[in-house]
């Protein structure tokens, strides 16, 4: 029977930085990934969907995870984003972060039926990651069959971990969980504006984007039995999470200039094609990056 995977905490999603001239920037990459250790992360994702994955030459995402590896050093967990359009990409790629050295490997596959689903899985699972995670995307929807989770669980030794990303994701947090007498690890991703009751419910790990500080604050002062003062710090941060949560590109378009207004980032330049960010977007991005920065300044000064 497998044991619950030890991982616990906030797992940084990482955007891609890119220099003026539009190449990777490993220098604020690196930076960006000690701020996160220096607040207590538990892990990384990269490259994902909110690092523009799509968009990134192979051989940028092999000096991507590379450089990420290097600078954590086992340090965290680092796992590997080994999703493509098709099958042999997942698998070409998800051999590369094994040989490279990651923890673990995350594959987001589309749902048609449960035979085409259950073999693509397995052929990845057949890499031979560390783990596996399942990323159960589906914004308009319930995503994967609970069962068919259950079951690539229960007879695939590689795949320990499932990062849910549906509508509604309570109700599926808590049908895995019981379905897998709590042994299957969960992650909540882009329904972190239910972080509260994510944790409610039982779920290890969550996976936003940026925000290191806050949202380890959040978690440890719910682990730690203050709910009340977690809820108290998670609402300040909502209406940040309201706006950069209603499209994934907005939500990559907002990060990247929050990390370029922390001076992490060299630029906030995004890769097309992707959402325009028209003016009524960079208004209200600038209020609510000045919001973050506060808080995040206060939230400093309170371990001081």
């Amino acid at each position: 029977m497998k044991d619950l995977l030890p991982l616990r905490g906030i797992v940084t999603v990482l955007n891609t930085p890119f220099t003026e001239d539009d190449r990777l920037d490993t220098e604020a990459l690196r930076h960006h990934v000690r701020r996160a250790l220096e607040v207590g992360v538990a892990g990384f994702l990269a490259p994902a969907m909110a690092s523009e994955a799509n968009k990134l030459t192979t051989a940028e995402r092999e000096l991507f995870v590379d450089t990420l590896l290097d600078e954590v050093r086992g340090r965290a967990v680092v796992i590997g984003g080994a999703s493509a359009a098709s099958s042999i990409g997942r698998i070409e790629t998800a051999k590369r972060l094994v040989s490279a050295g990651c923890d673990g490997v995350l594959v987001s596959i589309p749902y048609e039926n449960d035979e085409q689903y259950e073999h693509a899985v397995r052929e990845v699972a057949g890499t031979a990651p560390p783990f596996l995670m399942l990323q159960d995307w589906d914004p308009t929807g319930y995503g994967v069959p609970v069962k068919t989770l259950v079951k690539l669980f229960e007879t695939v030794e590689t795949v320990r971990a499932v990062k849910v990303e549906v509508v509604p994701a309570g109700r599926k947090y808590t049908e895995l969980l019981e379905a897998t007498d709590g042994r299957l690890h969960l992650s909540g991703g882009w329904a972190v504006m239910q972080m509260i009751e994510a944790l409610d419910r039982g779920v290890h790990a969550f996976m936003p984007t940026a925000l290191h500080a806050i949202y380890v604050h959040i978690y440890t002062f719910y682990r730690k039995g203050h709910r009340d003062e977690a809820l108290k710090l998670f609402n300040e941060i909502l209406p940040v999470l309201a706006f950069s949560n209603q499209h994934l590109d907005i939500s990559i378009h907002f990060f990247k200039r929050l990390l370029h207004a922390q001076g992490i980032y060299s630029t906030a330049n995004v890769r097309p094609p992707i959402l325009p960010f028209d003016r009524v977007h960079t208004e209200i991005a600038e209020e609510l990056i000045a919001v973050a920065l506060a808080l995040e300044t206060k939230v400093g000064e309170a371990d001081d």
